[in-house]
C-alpha cells in the first residue's frame, strides 16, 4: 500500500539536455510522489544516468525545470540538492572502506559544536552521530557484523544497505537509487529489496533505476521508460504487461 499525495514531490518537467552533438534528453518529463517507487527504465544511453544527474545537481539542464513539491528549485551542485532533500546512491556506493556506518553517514556533515568557531576548528559530537546511524539502522532492520567496524569487513548487501541507510537520515523529498542490486546475489538483493519497500511504506519517495523487470514488477507503482533522450511510455508495472515494458526499452514489437 502507498501513501501517495496529490502533489508531486519531484516534477521534471520538459527537460533537454546536450553534450555537444549529443542530444541526451528531449523534453523529458516525470513526477515522483511520497510513498511510492517510481521505477526508471531504459536500455543503455537511454539518457537515465543522465536525467538522475540533473535531478541531483550533477549536470544542469539546458532548457525546462525541476520542481520540489510545486515549487520551482534551481539544482546548481551536488551540494545543492543534497540540500534540498535529494539523496543519491550510485551504483559504486561512493562509501570509504575505512570508516564505520557511522563515521560514513555523516562524512563531510558531521554533528559538531560550538557552532559559534568555524568548522574545520569544532569539536566532533560522535556520540549524537552514533545514536542516530544506529537508531536508522535498527529501524531500517539492517542486519550488521558489529556496528563500529569499518564497512571494508562487511558484504556487498550489508555496504549496499548502509549506502541507502544513509541516504535516508538527510532525504527529506527523494531517494534516487541507482542499480542497488546489480552486484548482489539472491540472498542479498533480497534484503536491499525489502529495505527499497520499507522506504516507500514509510512515506518516502523513491526512484529506481534497474534493468531487473522482476525487482520493477515487484517494488514499482509507476515505470517511467526512456529510450534515446526520450521518454516513450508510462505504465504501472504488472506481471501481465511486462513484455510492453521489454518492448518500449527496446523498441520493438512485444
Amino acid at each position: 500500500m502507498t501513501l501517495m499525495t496529490a502533489t508531486p514531490v519531484l516534477s521534471v518537467r520538459h527537460a533537454h539536455k546536450r553534450f555537444g552533438a549529443v542530444h541526451a534528453l528531449r523534453d523529458v518529463g516525470l513526477d515522483a510522489y511520497r510513498g511510492e517507487v517510481l521505477a526508471l527504465l531504459g536500455d543503455n544511453g537511454a539518457g537515465k544516468s543522465t536525467l538522475v544527474k540533473c535531478i541531483s545537481g550533477v549536470h544542469s539542464l539546458d532548457e525546462g525545470e525541476i520542481l520540489l513539491d510545486g515549487e520551482p528549485t534551481a539544482l546548481h551542485s551536488p551540494a545543492t540538492a543534497r540540500d534540498a532533500g535529494i539523496e543519491t546512491v550510485y551504483q559504486d556506493l561512493a562509501l570509504f572502506d575505512n570508516l564505520t556506518p557511522a563515521q560514513n553517514f555523516y562524512c563531510g556533515r558531521e554533528l559538531s559544536y560550538p557552532n559559534w568557531l568555524p568548522r574545520p576548528l569544532r569539536f566532533l559530537r560522535k556520540r549524537p552521530m552514533d545514536r542516530e546511524a544506529a537508531a536508522v539502522i535498527e529501524r531500517l532492520k539492517v542486519r550488521l557484523p558489529k556496528f563500529d567496524a569499518p564497512v571494508a569487513l562487511m558484504s556487498g548487501g550489508q555496504r549496499q544497505a548502509i549506502a541507502v541507510a544513509r541516504a535516508t537520515v538527510f532525504a527529506r523529498k527523494l531517494v534516487i537509487l541507482d542499480e542497488p542490486t546489480a552486484a548482489l546475489g539472491v540472498r542479498e538483493s533480497r534484503k536491499v529489496l525489502d529495505l527499497i519497500a520499507q522506504l516507500r511504506d514509510e512515506g518516502n519517495a523513491v526512484i529506481l533505476i534497474t534493468h531487473n523487470m522482476e525487482h520493477v514488477v515487484e517494488l514499482a507503482d509507476r515505470a517511467v521508460v526512456l529510450r534515446q533522450g526520450l521518454k516513450v511510455g508510462e505504465l504501472k508495472p504488472e506481471r501481465a504487461n511486462q513484455q510492453d515494458m521489454v518492448a518500449m526499452i527496446v523498441g520493438a514489437e512485444a
